[in-house]
């Protein structure tokens, strides 16, 4: 059980000042989807808005596998992020970090500490802990940062402790490195290098480490880029979103690794990669295929605001996760720097006008 629950969302693999970089794209908003949303409800927080609204008694998320439904402490952590990123829905970020300080949540995700302990997954709950402004090092009675910490190896890998096998990849990494940066004791230089040195020749990142053909991924380049440039290393961030950029689609998203068609998960965190990195030209297209993905007032009401998967439609099965995570790219700030702080409390819904009279 302890595998599969790893499994669910670890990282199905995420607000920037837009005011100048964003009203070209805010008049591609009035597309077919979202032609009659009102302009004082933002994409992010309309999407944000619906998120809140699909968590299960109001505080988690929950992934289903062989007819039964499981606890998704994965996707939960990016609702809260996403949350944040859009400025909105406080009062169910609030619900969801006590639900996953939880000792039976944090337990099933985390592992016992001992012979069961996961890099991503701890790296991942330690951002969110910060986002939220809680206490780090005694989340759910766990110190995250020192649990983080003792997962690293000599030569710098974050890595897990399991009788299933070490599933560590560069998403783990890359979050460990943001998530410890916002520490006291920041990122350790050893681990910082090894993200680094894990660059393929091409300037993106893979998302396993040591295999003999290294091949660059967008998602795990997007999230190295945002890591390498929080700690410092400048020029393979900027290496890393020369990447990214030079394999944007012409209609301004990205593809997954083995797909064929741009979807919103890759889509949103190479968007918030590109933004949060300076290259606005690149983010806008990103952002502005985002919202073509976002359901408007012409759609079914119990889905206006989430966004679709990918331009196939919207569907439910995976229309929670591509929503938190393209939420990251609407609100385009960096992860190590996100923040609950001033988030408004409700959950923000599309606006739109009402059925005309006969």
């Amino acid at each position: 059980m302890s595998a599969l629950r790893r499994t669910f969302g670890l990282l199905a693999i995420p607000a920037l000042a837009l005011a100048t970089a964003l009203p070209a794209a805010t008049a591609a908003h009035a597309a077919p989807a979202a032609a009659t949303s009102s302009p004082t409800v933002r994409p992010d927080a309309a999407a944000a808005g619906w998120l809140a609204r699909q968590l299960v008694d109001g505080d988690h998320f929950e992934s289903v596998f062989n007819g039964t439904a499981y606890p998704d402490q994965g996707l939960t952590i990016d609702a809260v992020l996403a949350f944040a990123a859009s400025h909105s829905s406080d009062q169910a970020a609030a619900k969801a970090t006590a639900w996953l300080a939880k000792p039976e949540i944090i337990s099933g995700y985390l592992g016992d500490g001992t012979t069961e302990a996961y890099a991503g997954a701890t790296a991942k709950l330690l951002l969110a802990a910060e986002v939220r402004g809680v206490n780090p090092t005694a989340f759910g009675g766990i110190d995250l940062p020192a649990r983080l910490r003792s997962l690293q190896s000599p030569e710098g890998r974050f890595s897990d402790r399991s009788q299933w096998g070490d599933y560590s990849n560069a998403f783990g990494q890359s979050l460990a490195l943001i998530a410890l940066h916002r520490t006291p004791g920041g990122a350790p230089a050893t681990a910082v290098d090894f993200l680094a040195n894990s660059q393929c020749a091409d300037g993106g990142y893979p998302v396993s480490f040591g295999q003999a053909a290294c091949t660059s991924d967008p998602d795990a380049t997007a999230l190295a880029a945002q890591a390498l440039a929080a700690t410092g290393r400048t020029a393979k961030a900027n290496a890393g979103l020369g990447w990214l950029a030079a394999h944007q689609n012409a209609d301004g998203g990205f593809v997954a690794a083995g797909a064929t068609a741009s979807n919103a998960n890759t889509t949103g965190l190479a968007t918030q990669a590109l933004l949060s990195g300076g290259r606005f030209g690149a983010g806008v297209k990103g952002w502005s295929r985002l919202v073509k993905f976002q359901q408007g007032c012409t759609t079914d009401p119990a889905v206006r605001g989430a966004i679709a998967y990918d331009a196939s439609g919207f569907n439910a099965g995976n229309g929670s996760r591509a929503t938190a995570q393209a939420v990251l790219g609407l609100g385009g700030t960096p992860l190590a720097t996100l923040s609950a702080a001033g988030a408004r409390p409700d959950a923000p819904t599309l606006a739109c006008p009402a059925p005309a009279s006969h």
